[in-house]
């Protein structure tokens, strides 16, 4: 028991801690959410489902610059990840939903993106009585609300978490589970003061950032930052800090999705961030020790959907 207390308390001394496997203490109330998170049938299209934007066989996000919504509208802004997605300080980029659940609502109701209604949303889930079951045995009621949609949604993304990655079995205790390269990678990463703003159990997500500190960062996209939430000046650029967890699944990179490969991101990140010039093996070493981030991805059987009903909206996706 003391050799295990002195690897925990080793791996808490470093600046980025393991992942904790997901507890679930509700099984119904996540089984739902998980459907709901499948469900085409919560966009105005019938073809938007969250899993489109936050694809779980690619890392939790659709690895494109910006997402495709409604009627093939280009996004503004690139989707981050929804894996590991409970550890962040708050949702979005400028971190306008505080909750999952504050979240999970937003992109049903966005014209750019599922482009629904949340009246709609709940009333197509009205008219489905396989989700008016499952609806009345998790929440005991037979009127489904919008509230109880985001919940379940959230419950299930809460789940997602990825534990069991190479550095995190090197945290605790498994010294052969990294390379030499890897560990050098990781010195680099700690003393060139990249942890500073990734850190925690998510290697980030958990502070706003400006994005360009050294060096301005020149992006043609219009996000702005925490600007946009807090109407203060001093928070234009500012973003939340990307998480680090299985970055090697989750390109391109950046709120604007302009650095396509991990060299390039560190790259940038070391001139405009640290004011420091990585040398092309330095940059390597740092690539190799950020892939060992890569966790267990969610894996379960798809969920079946209960069919529709002759009263169920039909959709309208050329609309």
């Amino acid at each position: 028991m003391a050799g295990t207390a002195g690897i925990a308390l080793a791996a808490m001394d470093e600046p980025i801690q393991p992942i904790a496997p997901a507890k679930v203490s509700n099984p119904g109330l996540v089984e739902l959410g998980k459907k709901l998170f499948f469900d085409t049938r919560l966009s105005k299209s019938g073809f938007i489902s969250c899993n489109s934007c936050h694809n779980l066989s690619m890392g939790g996000s659709d690895n494109l610059k910006t997402s495709i919504g409604h009627n093939w509208q280009k996004g503004p802004i690139n989707a981050p990840t929804v894996l590991n997605s409970s550890l962040n300080v708050a949702q979005f980029w400028d971190g306008r939903a505080l909750t999952l659940q504050d979240q999970a609502g937003g992109p049903i109701a966005n014209p750019g993106e599922m482009a629904f209604t949340h009246t709609l949303a709940v009333t197509t889930l009205q008219s489905i009585p396989g989700y008016v079951a499952e609806f009345k045995a998790v929440f005991g009621t037979d009127k489904v609300s919008i509230e109880e949609v985001t919940k379940a949604i959230a419950a299930f993304e809460e789940t997602l978490v990825t534990p069991n990655s190479r550095f995190d079995k090197w945290l605790m205790g498994d010294k052969g589970a990294l390379t030499n390269a890897e560990l050098e990678g990781y010195e680099l990463f700690k003393d060139s003061g990249c942890t500073a703003c990734h850190n925690g159990a998510a290697a980030g997500g958990n502070t706003f950032q400006k994005m360009g500190v050294v060096e301005p960062y020149k992006s043609s996209s219009p996000a702005e930052g925490r600007v946009a939430v807090t109407k203060e000046e001093a928070d234009r650029f500012n973003f939340k800090v990307p998480t680090l967890r299985n970055v090697e699944l989750t390109y391109p990179y950046f709120h604007d999705g302009e650095a396509a490969t991990l060299a390039q991101a560190v790259d940038v990140m070391g001139r405009i961030q640290l004011g420091k010039r990585f040398t092309e093996p330095e940059n390597a070493k740092i690539v190799a020790f950020l892939k060992t981030l890569t966790g267990d991805q969610p894996s379960f059987p798809l969920p079946i959907l209960p069919p529709s009903s002759d009263k169920t909206p039909q959709p309208k996706p050329f609309d």
